[in-house]
């Protein structure tokens, strides 16, 4: 599908007072200028991340009555239980707490407890609490989940079970009566940095628990490659605070892993440095699958592992999992694009709504992202759960899907979610109904450019200016995420200099721009080819990356998009 390119602008006046200060490229000047970095200091800060920067975790709203009850429940020797969410950010943040809790307590005292997806659903359950009740804990520390507990978390009260909130969703106006809840979200917080992740929290709550016991600042340090991972997959701003959390985070993962971590590199094949981009495409996904197509308890096992030999034991049965995900994932796709291929009435419409019965649950939202790819509009897919339908909704930019959702809740059992996507679930006879409303709803609201995906664009670079100091200072601005994206750059009116199509659906590039030559790679970019076949200059957007050949390493470029240049090279 074709994009729509956009280049993004910088103030000049900003980019030539910062270019003064720091003496580098104009073009990663624009860069920094785009990400809100003007002053010299603020780039220093950028670069030269310190942990000494990191918040103090004090300034958290509640984090005395947090620390105080884990205390009094040390002392009372009570049995505490740490209680998280079955995806990458819970099941991390469980692991953090509950590691730390059992090294410092009686391990015979300090449980944990995930939530099954399909039986029990997201946050705190009853199934949960009634665990907590029949086998004596009082104390309850809630991760990634629980700020909309309110009934639950007032059930478990009356039953004399106190909760600690550890969560970074946004709040409703009511709040549940947990004797703490630390969520930077919440009215009245004062703690300066309001996009951590779950994980994110609850490191910071062991900080403040290791401080008040007298601790070496050390001890909360070492988890610090699991609060990366989870920043990496949970997509929050990798900029203030979480920058500094990734980039010590990533430090660790590839000087002194956690056990888990080194078995999923260890199964993974990675070999070169660890980057946010591992993370995201090869962690998180086998971490991600435990919960979507078994147990998400091993998440915690593997992450808490004594041993590598004990993580591999379990990250291999992650890697499994992953296995049964991704071949799920595959043929749900396939037999979805057939479906809507043969549906003469779906190339009109805005949206797009497919349903099976025999669809795994677990993929059904990785599905609706892929079917995106292929005809960018508002998606849902459904699947049959028990005596319901179940689905899972991407949308695509500048649309909110959950306000189209909600539009249609008369033919819904029940939904939630975002902006971006969404959850629901309805009767069987609804399914007729709620596709036509649903299709009504979009098609009434979109505007048309939501429908064509945006490729935004740093900066334009010329040949010349792609060199190994440019690339190197490039490099300093990992780790790479959503608020400070890996650049992308456009060189215009450039010549192929024999081009190839290699294993069908690439594109292996050689390109030439004033007398200047470039190699590249552009992936799924074979049906592109004609344009280089028609001779004529062209404009290539891309990321640079260093390629290594036989122990030789050079930059390249890995094509995203190809067009003709508009003005034909003149």
């Amino acid at each position: 599908m074709d994009k729509r390119w956009k280049l993004l602008q910088s103030d000049p006046s900003l980019v030539r007072s910062l270019q003064a200060s720091l003496g580098i490229n104009e073009i990663l000047c624009q860069i920094l200028v785009q990400r809100g970095i003007t002053t010299f200091d603020q780039a220093k800060d950028f670069f030269r991340p310190r942990l000494a920067d990191l918040h103090d975790p004090w300034q958290m709203k509640d984090m005395e009555k947090a620390v105080s009850r884990v205390l009094s429940a040390f002392d009372r020797r009570e049995k505490i239980l740490i209680y998280g969410d079955y995806d990458v950010d819970g099941t991390t943040a469980v692991a953090c707490v509950f590691e730390f809790i059992r090294n410092h307590y009686d391990a015979g005292l300090v449980d944990f407890y995930i939530p099954h997806r399909y039986k029990e659903g997201y946050g705190i359950s009853p199934q949960g609490i009634e665990y907590a009740h029949a086998n004596g804990f009082t104390l309850v520390i809630a991760l990634d989940c629980g700020i909309k507990s309110v009934d639950l978390i007032a059930h478990a009260a009356a039953l004399s079970i106190d909760f600690i909130v550890c969560d970074h969703h946004l709040p409703d106006n009511e709040l549940p009566a947990a004797v703490a809840i630390l969520n930077p979200k919440q009215p009245d917080c004062q703690y300066p940095y309001k996009e951590l992740c779950g994980c994110g929290v609850g490191f910071k709550f062991i900080t403040a628990i290791a401080s008040r016991m007298g601790l070496d600042e050390s001890i909360a340090l070492q988890y610090l490659d699991l609060v990366a991972t989870a920043i990496a997959a949970d997509i929050v701003p990798v900029d203030g605070e979480n920058r500094i959390l990734a980039y010590y985070g990533l430090k660790k993962a590839n000087q002194q892993p956690n056990n888990g971590i080194k078995a999923l590199i260890e199964l993974g094949g990675i070999q070169k440095e660890l980057k946010m981009i591992n993370l995201v495409f090869m962690i998180a996904p086998r971490v991600n699958a435990a919960g979507r197509m078994d147990d998400a308890r091993k998440v915690v096992h593997l992450f808490t592992a004594p041993d590598v030999q004990q993580a591999l034991s379990f990250a291999s049965q992650l890697h499994s999992d992953n296995t049964d995900r991704k071949e799920a994932d595959s043929s749900t796709t396939e037999e979805a694009l057939a479906i809507l291929e043969q549906d003469g009435t779906h190339a009109d419409r805005k949206s797009t709504v497919v349903y099976q019965p025999h669809w795994h649950k677990g993929v059904v939202g990785i599905v609706a992202s892929r079917l995106i790819e292929r005809y960018y509009r508002p998606t849902i897919v459904l699947t049959r759960s028990g005596e319901v339908i179940a689905g899972s909704a991407r949308s695509v930019s500048g649309f909110n899907v959950y306000e189209a959702i909600h539009a249609c809740r008369e033919h819904l059992l029940g939904y939630g979610g975002h902006f971006a996507a969404a959850g629901i679930t309805l009767s069987p006879d609804q399914i007729s109904a709620f596709c036509i409303k649903f299709e009504e709803t979009v098609a009434a609201t979109i505007q048309p450019h939501s429908l064509i995906p945006e490729l935004p664009v740093d900066a334009e670079l010329p040949f010349h200016a792609i060199r190994n100091t440019f690339y190197n200072i490039l490099n300093q601005m990992e780790p790479f995420g959503p608020g400070n994206a890996q650049p992308i750059f456009v060189s215009r009116c450039v010549k192929d200099r024999g081009s190839r199509i290699v294993k069908d659906q690439h594109i292996r590039f050689s390109l030439q721009q004033d007398g200047l030559s470039m190699d590249g790679i552009g992936f799924g970019l074979a049906r592109k080819f004609p344009l280089i076949q028609t001779g004529q200059p062209l404009d290539v957007v891309y990321t640079l990356e260093e390629n290594e050949w036989n122990n030789q390493k050079s930059l390249q470029l890995k094509v995203i998009d190809i067009a003709l240049n508009k003005n034909g090279g003149q």
